[in-house]
């Protein structure tokens, strides 16, 4: 896959901390397609961020650990300040996201004009999240779409392109996975048209092994409860 115009048009951004084992991965793949990269360094105690720089993307660094909701306003922020770019790609540090769906959903927002394209890996049967992990996760969809009004398959899904007039009108507060739920109802209040399209998350030994799968899970649930 090689870089195409639209794809120069769009910035990924990456919340990141403590992924030194597999972000130079991923960087290096992305930017076989997207030449445009800033990772938000959450106040890694690894290498991190000198491994994702080495490898080609743009860092910001918070002094503290503020949490995924922070790490994305602050890259948003960076973006609608530094550049002129017309999209941004919210993307995943620990190799779950496949970057040929982020260019596919980039083409998709072009090509029907629309501001927002979330990525729901419930549309078809590729991803494989588990039983317990699923039934989580729809509970959560299913809040998130009482509170927002919307009516997402999978609303707390990380991968998403958010074009220029609407990225500009968020300022998430939720700095834990509440965000999550946060970004949905702050893009509802937009106004601004947007799809779905179908994404296979791949659920690696990687993130296995960090035992993210089911604590992310529970804690996108808990969040979304207690908000």
């Amino acid at each position: 896959m090689t870089v195409s115009p639209r794809a120069s048009d769009a910035w990924l951004v990456i919340p990141l901390f403590n992924e030194a084992q597999v972000i130079g991965e991923v960087i290096t793949a992305a930017l076989t397609t997207f030449p445009n990269i800033v990772c938000v360094d959450d106040a890694s105690t690894d290498d991190s961020a000198q491994i994702a720089s080495n490898a080609g993307a743009a860092i910001v660094q918070h002094p503290f650990n503020l949490g995924q909701g922070a790490a994305l306003q602050t890259g948003m922020r960076y973006v609608a300040e530094a550049t002129d770019a017309r999209f941004i790609v919210t993307f995943d540090a620990d190799g779950q996201h496949r970057v040929e769906d982020a260019a596919a959903m980039v083409e998709r927002a072009i090509d029907e004009d629309v501001a927002i394209v979330f990525g729901s890996r419930f549309l078809d049967q590729r991803t494989k999240p588990g039983w317990l992990k699923k039934r989580v996760l729809k509970t959560a969809v299913w809040i998130t779409n009482q509170q927002t009004g919307l009516r997402l398959s999978d609303a707390h899904n990380g991968l998403r392109v958010i074009r220029r007039d609407a990225f500009e009108r968020l300022d998430l507060k939720q700095n834990r996975m509440a965000h999550a739920t946060e970004i949905v109802l702050q893009l509802s209040r937009t106004k601004l048209p947007w799809v779905e399209h179908p994404v296979h998350v791949l659920y690696t030994d990687y993130s296995r092994a960090k035992g993210q799968s089911m604590i992310n899970a529970v804690n996108i649930l808990m969040d979304s409860i207690l908000k």
